[in-house]
């Protein structure tokens, strides 16, 4: 049997991790795997990471850029993508190929596959229009969201299956138009084999208090919320904060940091981090923090990182949002308003001084990661991509 190619195109740096842990579920069934991906200087142009092959493109992904720089960056991106997309396929001939957004339109790099038959999957990481109603400030209902709406749609019909990551937006694209059996969720979960799910560790009185929040460091994700609220506790208990990520707030946070007088407080790190060297950074902690803004876009995230704290047992406070509701109760997480530095402070606190309800709330909360686990995502994904490549093949196709 010939082994089966897939090809994945993302605007973003590799390894991503939905990325990486997709590409290694098609892997592990034997399909030959190839990524398309941006590219940073110095970087090699192609390259061999674990059995994926990645093609890197001369198109720096920036963060923090204007509305005209960015929508410049996708097109560039996407011309680019297009024509690499097609000479693989010349030569490699892809049975099937996922396009990773944002942008949405960058689904139609794979227009020349599709117009052999190469089924196409188009799977949304975010959904866009919150995403730019939120980055740019738009109102959902203004001109530019609903042109950027009109791309989702356009996008989502030239694709042969689309995927997303929670139940939330799941129900979202279908009122807008897609038809129900056209949209998957395969969730961002945490590999079980490098985030290796443990009981809590609970310390009885730790002294610090060692707190963690590590991922992308932007404004609407409440960084600066949780520098306050680590500036309000430090007369009242001995606190540590692990920060760990890059984004455009970095260099904000750090003057933050000095500002605030917290500089012996906070362990603030930006460099790139393997995967597998951050369950040791993060499982130092005894509270997890996710202090996000709620806005259009945030409302429907499920922060991946709060399923590393729960899997790792790490008691968590998070800011409240309709995706983790949807996902955990009261008595799993302990809720906080967004954008509420002091009534974060007391959680935090109510947390640091009391073990046994830190004990609780991880406890309860590893009812999330028995309930929804990768190796089970990734078997539906796997399987997803086997029979979309059958459909397209027709039952008298060859192996």
């Amino acid at each position: 049997m010939a082994r089966r190619r897939h090809c994945m195109i993302v605007d973003n740096h590799f390894p991503d991790p939905r990325v990486e842990r997709e590409a290694r579920a098609l892997t592990a069934r034997g399909f030959a795997v190839d990524v398309i991906c941006a590219g940073e200087p110095g970087e090699p142009r192609r390259d061999h990471l674990d059995g994926i092959t990645v093609y890197r493109i001369p198109v720096r992904r920036r963060r923090g850029m204007g509305l005209a720089a960015q929508l410049v960056e996708y097109v560039t991106f996407a011309a680019w993508a297009t024509a690499m997309t097609a000479l693989l396929d010349g030569r490699r001939r892809y049975d099937s190929i996922q396009v990773h957004n944002v942008p949405d339109f960058l689904v139609f790099s794979a227009a020349i596959p599709k117009l052999r038959g190469v089924p196409v999957i188009l799977d949304l990481h975010d959904l866009m229009p919150e995403f730019f109603a939120a980055r740019f400030g738009g109102r959902v209902d203004s001109f530019p969201v609903r042109l950027v709406r009109w791309q989702e749609w356009a996008s989502a019909a030239f694709a042969d299956q689309v995927l997303t990551v929670t139940d939330l937006w799941r129900d979202e694209l279908v009122l807008r138009g897609l038809p129900a059996g056209k949209v998957d969720v395969i969730m961002n979960l945490p590999d079980p084999e490098v985030f290796v799910p443990r009981p809590p560790v609970i310390r009885q009185d730790p002294d610090p208090v060692v707190l963690v929040y590590h991922g992308t460091l932007t404004h609407r994700y409440g960084i600066d919320t949780l520098l306050h609220a680590v500036a309000l506790l430090r007369n009242r208990l001995r606190i540590r904060l692990i920060l760990h990520g890059r984004g455009e707030f970095a260099a904000e946070a750090e003057t933050l940091i000095a500002q605030l007088g917290i500089v012996e407080e906070v362990d603030m790190s930006v460099g790139v981090l393997p995967m597998a060297a951050l369950p040791e950074l993060i499982g130092q902690a005894d509270i997890g923090v996710i202090p996000y803004r709620r806005d259009v876009f945030t409302d429907g995230i499920l922060p991946t990182k709060l399923l590393e704290y729960t899997a790792l047992g790490i008691p968590s406070v998070v800011a409240r949002s309709r995706a983790v509701e949807t996902y955990f109760s009261a008595e799993m997480v302990r809720f906080v308003e967004p954008d509420a530095p002091a009534q974060l402070a007391g959680a935090i606190e109510e947390l640091a001084r009391d073990a046994e309800l830190r004990r609780e709330l991880a406890t309860r909360a590893q009812a999330f990661t028995d309930r929804y686990r990768w190796p089970d995502q990734a078997q539906r994904y796997a399987d997803l991509v086997e029979r979309l490549i059958a459909r397209k093949r027709g039952p008298n196709a060859p192996p």
